[in-house]
């Protein structure tokens, strides 16, 4: 198997799942070589594995077939004379250039209408009894081998920061003087939606606290330019402006994996980032409200999760349907400090 692409994820969080599979592709056919063909923000993810040879960067927008673009690179694809083809996505237009630039084998779980598109396929888990992610991902790899048992039940994702990145963190600290030794990394955003956020003046107080605990600690407040809102909300509510850095919506995604590797700890919501700072083993707290631990975890030794599971969670609900939120509202910013004191 010389040639192997992927059809990458359209989440960050799906996308750093995605590493073992890759890991185990290269255990199977050590001399092939592997591309990933992803949307521009979640392509950074698959720079920082180092079992990808190329990444082809997709303009691709949500809820858009956009026919044209498809077919443009389906025909470079077709070029690059690849095997197989992992579509990783389970939607049809994600089927489209793998079927389109001929690529003979292309693998993935059956659903929305792919018939054909794909074909050696998996049958998608129901949705009351789902695996973690890892191994929802790791299972197509059984697709290409005839040893079931070769497949490794327990990996965790891995990333590595670019040396790039690094440095220009590195400078944007030095020039505002902040020092990576107490850095504190907080994540509030949730691209799901509000049900997965923990709420702002708890992560205003658990900075407040964190300076209380020692006057050199400092905080970024990371996410995307739909972050920015509520992370400037944390700094105000904590008062704390020398301490408390907004950098949501101004960093790139290589930046916040770099940021994400020298920091002394994490706190965020379940979110892409989380799982980021898990694949770089950062020390981290990791707070669960309306999603299920047992299925999308941090995969690291040096996470600590907290979810109250209460009788009406997980619901997997964008906004509480409740209309309390009580699954965040009750973890307090004094039980975040006191387990990130345990890291």
């Amino acid at each position: 198997m010389h040639g192997i692409l992927i059809i990458a994820p359209n989440w960050i969080g799906d996308a750093v799942m995605t590493q073992p599979l890759l890991a185990h592709l290269k255990t199977q056919f050590p001399n092939s070589k592997i591309d990933v063909l992803a949307s521009v923000w979640v392509a950074p993810i698959y720079r920082a594995c180092t079992e990808v040879n190329e990444v082809i960067d997709a303009h691709f927008e949500h809820k858009k077939l956009q026919w044209d673009l498809r077919k443009q690179l389906a025909k470079k694809i077709a070029g690059k004379k690849y095997q197989a083809c992992f579509v990783l996505p389970n939607s049809f237009k994600s089927a489209l250039i793998p079927w389109l630039a001929n690529i003979p084998f292309r693998i993935g779980y059956r659903g929305e209408l792919r018939f054909g598109l794909i074909n050696l396929a998996l049958e998608n888990p129901s949705k009351v009894n789902r695996p973690p992610m890892v191994e929802h991902y790791l299972a197509l790899s059984s697709l290409l081998q005839e040893d079931q048992q070769a497949i490794p039940r327990k990996l965790t994702p891995t990333l590595n920061v670019s040396s790039a990145a690094q440095e220009s963190v590195e400078k944007k600290l030095s020039n505002l003087k902040i020092p990576s030794q107490t850095l504190y990394i907080f994540c509030p955003g949730a691209e799901y939606g509000p049900s997965k956020r923990w709420p702002t003046d708890h992560f205003a107080k658990l900075a407040q606290e964190l300076i209380q605990e020692n006057s050199t600690n400092q905080i970024i407040l990371l996410g995307g330019k739909g972050d920015q809102a509520i992370s400037q909300e944390i700094a105000s509510q904590a008062n704390q402006a020398s301490r408390i850095h907004n950098w949501s919506g101004t960093t790139t995604l290589d930046e916040a994996i770099a940021l994400i590797g020298m920091a002394k700890a994490v706190i965020s919501n379940d979110s892409g980032l989380m799982h980021i700072a898990a694949a770089l083993r950062t020390p981290q707290v990791a707070i669960f409200g309306s999603s299920d631990p047992a299925h999308t975890p941090p995969l690291s030794d040096k996470a600590k999760v907290i979810w109250l599971n209460l009788p009406c969670s997980p619901c997997h609900k964008k906004e509480c349907p409740l209309g309390h939120l009580q699954c965040l509202k009750d973890i307090s910013p004094e039980q975040v400090l006191a387990t990130l004191n345990t890291l």
